[in-house]
C-alpha cells in the first residue's frame, strides 16, 4: 500500500471509532441517571463498600483508624444553571469511552497488524490485551480505593470550625474523572517500561539501582493522594504503586553483556 492508501485506511479506522463512540454514547445516555445514582455518587454515601469493609476491619484490628462513621455523607450542590445538563452528556461520553475501549484497541490492532511480522504480531497482540486489562484494573483501584479515601479526607478536613464544606457538582465530577483516569494511566507503567525496553532505553539494572529512590518517590506520591497521616491508609495506595514498579522489572530486558 502507498502512503495515501495507508492514510485512507487510517481515515476509515478513525471514522469507525467515532461512529462506535457515538453509538455507545447514545446507548449509555439512557442509563446515565442510574449510573450516576448507583456508581458515580456511591463513594459519597456512608454505606459504600470500601467504608463498610474498613469499618469491619477496624473493629477487628484495634491498631487501625476508626472508619465506622455513619454520619459521613455528602450532598452536592449545583451553582451553574447548565452544569447538570452538560454533565449528563459528558457522563455518557466518558461511559462510551470506557465501554468502547476494547473496540478502539481492536480497530488500532487491525490497522497496525498487517505491517508486522508473525513474531512481532503475536507480541503486539499481547501488549494490546495487557494494556487494556491494566487500564481497567487501574480504573477500578481508583474508583474503589483512591477516590473514596481522598474524598473522605478532603471533605472532613476543615481549616476552621466556622467553615462548612459544601461540594459542588463540577468539583466532584472533575476530581472523580481525574483520579480514576489517572490511576488507569498509572497502571500502564509496566507497559510503558516494556516499550522503553524494546527501544533500548530501559534495562533491569535501572530499576534495581534506583529501587530505594523509587520507594521514597512512591511514598511521597501516596502521601499526596491520601494525606490522612495514618500508615494504614498510606499503605493502601503505596502497595499497588510499588507492585507496579516491581512488575515493570519483569517486563524489561536484561542488561546487554559487554
Amino acid at each position: 500500500m502507498s502512503f495515501w492508501d495507508h492514510l485512507e485506511e487510517l481515515r476509515w479506522v478513525l471514522l469507525r471509532i467515532a461512529i462506535a463512540l457515538i453509538v455507545f454514547a447514545v446507548a449509555g445516555f439512557v442509563f446515565v441517571p442510574w449510573i450516576f445514582d448507583n456508581v458515580i455518587v456511591a463513594p459519597s454515601k456512608p454505606d459504600f463498600i470500601l467504608y463498610r469493609a474498613l469499618c469491619a476491619m477496624s473493629n477487628t484490628f484495634p491498631f487501625m483508624p476508626d472508619f465506622c462513621d455513619s454520619t459521613f455523607g455528602i450532598k452536592m450542590i449545583n451553582i451553574d444553571l447548565t452544569a447538570q445538563f452538560f454533565r449528563y452528556f459528558t457522563t455518557s461520553f466518558y461511559l462510551a469511552l470506557i465501554v468502547g475501549c476494547p473496540y478502539i484497541l481492536f480497530e488500532l490492532w487491525c490497522f497496525v497488524s498487517p505491517a508486522l511480522y508473525d513474531h512481532e504480531r503475536n507480541k503486539v497482540r499481547w501488549v494490546f490485551s495487557f494494556g487494556a486489562v491494566m487500564f481497567f484494573v487501574g480504573c477500578l483501584v481508583g474508583y474503589y480505593v483512591i477516590f473514596p479515601m481522598t474524598l473522605r479526607f478532603l471533605y472532613n478536613f476543615t481549616l476552621s470550625d466556622v467553615i462548612e464544606n459544601q461540594v459542588s457538582l463540577s468539583s466532584y465530577m472533575d476530581n472523580f474523572v481525574l483520579l480514576i483516569m489517572a490511576m488507569g494511566l498509572v497502571f500502564e507503567m509496566p507497559l510503558i517500561a516494556w516499550l522503553l525496553s524494546q527501544v533500548g532505553i530501559l534495562r533491569k539494572s535501572f530499576f534495581r539501582n534506583y529501587r530505594r529512590h523509587a520507594i521514597v518517590v512512591l511514598l511521597i506520591v501516596a502521601a499526596i493522594i491520601t494525606p490522612t497521616g495514618d500508615p494504614f491508609t498510606l499503605s493502601l495506595v503505596f502497595i499497588p504503586l510499588y507492585g507496579l514498579y516491581e512488575m515493570s522489572i519483569f517486563f524489561v530486558k536484561e542488561d546487554e553483556k559487554e
